[in-house]
């Protein structure tokens, strides 16, 4: 495990036991905008990473989601979100954690999310494979999307506006079901461990996907945009997946996107 690998999980382990200890006294939230919650949690959080990555990586630039970061202008950037499912976090909903990620020149080399609730540090660095809790992990080898458990998730912002809802309920009809935790790492982990076999997700930030979609490919997964072009941490969507149904979702994703449905949506009579 390399330095900055060792770090990044020392950190994570640090702000998840911080956030575990405020999760039990229910603290409260306010509103950065419409339906998007910030908790003192988050900004606790936030302050102890990035306080930490500084010390040890002083030259190192940090994106993170609550804009404690700062631009070195150096080729490493750390992305960083403190409480990935803040909502979640503020209703007592337990699926939230703490993710790193570490960009060299345009590539990410290292990512850690970690769940405090269960315990499940996921960590990948480029080229060394993708564990859990020290444990090498693997995609499912599901091979048709009918055999798939599939996830996804809706932005807090302008939610009026978005269009997953068709690719939700398309992909819903196609496969064992979707599921919609409110947590895109995880569900990128998840991705990578094969408790799921697809995620897609439009408008992520950087520090949503950062260390989720390393995760995913050190695991033997595929990712892309949701057209099949080349995944970008700064990209408009998303999608993450065991490698096997990535031309089975493109597939939907393009009859979708030309505005074909294989299955109608149901009609309020």
């Amino acid at each position: 495990m390399s330095t900055y690998l060792e770090t990044a999980v020392e950190i994570a382990r640090d702000a998840g036991a911080l956030l575990a200890n405020l999760s039990e006294r229910r603290i409260g939230y306010e509103m950065k905008g419409e339906n998007d919650l910030v908790t003192a949690a988050d900004r606790a959080s936030e302050k102890l990473i990035v306080e930490r990555l500084r010390t040890h990586f002083p030259s190192h630039s940090i994106v993170a989601e609550e804009g404690g970061g700062h631009d070195s202008g150096g080729a490493f950037c750390w992305h960083v979100d403190p409480l990935d499912g803040t909502t979640n976090f503020a209703h007592g909903f337990p699926m939230w954690n703490v993710t790193l990620a570490l960009e060299q020149a345009g590539t990410m080399v290292a990512g850690v999310v970690f769940d405090p609730l269960r315990q499940e540090m996921f960590t990948a660095e480029r080229g060394g494979g993708a564990y859990l809790n020290n444990r090498r992990m693997h995609v499912s080898g599901a091979q048709k999307l009918e055999d798939c458990l599939v996830a996804s998730g809706f932005p807090t912002r302008r939610r009026h506006l978005n269009v997953n809802v068709h690719f939700y309920h398309q992909l819903a009809m196609a496969t064992h079901g979707v599921r919609r935790g409110g947590s895109a790492a995880l569900d990128l982990a998840y991705v990578a461990c094969g408790r799921l076999e697809a995620f897609w997700e439009f408008g992520l930030n950087s520090w949503d996907m950062a260390a989720g979609m390393l995760l995913v490919t050190e695991a033997g997964g595929r990712c892309s945009d949701m057209h099949g072009g080349e995944a970008s941490v700064r990209g408009a969507h998303l999608l993450a997946d065991n490698g096997a149904v990535h031309g089975q979702m493109l597939e939907i994703f393009g009859e979708v996107f030309a505005g074909r449905y294989r299955v109608p949506i149901p009609q309020i009579q």
